[in-house]
């Protein structure tokens, strides 16, 4: 199956939290999305591997995208070497996205900014024909993705491009939510977390609004690219 965009995550709900209203947007539009997570999230305080397997299922379910897989690299001591690239390139040569959106080139959990290099690395190795791999015995082709960009996450990093995702908010929220381990809840005897209060959950909210404000919608999210952004026409930025 070829996907348009395959949105990468180095934990179950950092695409939720962070593009999923730009994915319920595009599924809408018609375009085919998938989900890479990198890890379980095993070492997250609350919850456990298991639970959060069945939580990224729901969300799954809740924006519409038709695949998602879990490579299960170790939560906070995953590398950027060569067996975790490979890892990667057999699944952007499995489903040769378009687009790939991954991790915050910089950010407050370490295994953002390492998922960021670790994804973009492999997506330019992704297309170097001399780089042999294969799934159940099948070569593969090479495939590198044309855009790689970068979704924001805790840290406020000032996007190269917002996308309007105005009508889309509640989507994206209902995602999020899914993880219901994870974030804010009156109920939870957990362990309170810097994800789980009530301040985070409303700063998902907010920070879409505020990023929605600036270009004259409801809500927006942002993006850091890696190449410049290029337009056919100047009357194409809103």
């Amino acid at each position: 199956m070829k996907l348009d965009i395959l949105a990468i995550g180095a934990h179950p709900d950092d695409v939720e939290l962070s593009c999923s209203g730009t994915l319920a947007k595009e599924i809408d539009n018609g375009k085919k999305v998938g989900i890479l997570d990198l890890t379980r999230g095993e070492l997250g305080t609350r919850g456990t591997p298991e639970i959060r397997d069945q939580e990224a299922k729901d969300a799954a379910r809740i924006l519409g995208v038709l695949v998602r897989e879990n490579l299960g690299f170790r939560d906070g001591f995953f590398t950027n070497d060569e067996t975790h690239q490979l890892a990667i390139i057999k699944i952007l040569r499995k489903y040769q996205p378009e687009i790939v959106l991954c991790n915050a080139v910089k950010d407050r959990h370490i295994d953002h900014g390492k998922g960021s290099k670790l994804t973009s690395d492999a997506c330019f190795l992704s297309g170097l024909r001399k780089i042999e791999t294969s799934i159940n015995g099948v070569t593969q082709e090479a495939w590198r993705p044309k855009k790689v960009y970068h979704y924001i996450q805790w840290e406020i990093l000032n996007p190269d491009f917002v996308v309007d995702i105005s009508g889309y908010m509640d989507k994206k929220m209902e995602s999020v939510m899914a993880y219901k381990t994870q974030f804010y809840d009156t109920d939870s005897k957990a362990p309170s977390t810097p994800i789980s209060s009530k301040n985070f959950k409303d700063s998902i909210e907010y920070r879409a609004a505020d990023l929605g404000r600036i270009i004259g919608v409801e809500h927006a999210e942002g993006y850091t690219v890696e190449r410049y952004v290029a337009v056919d026409s100047i009357f194409d930025l809103i």
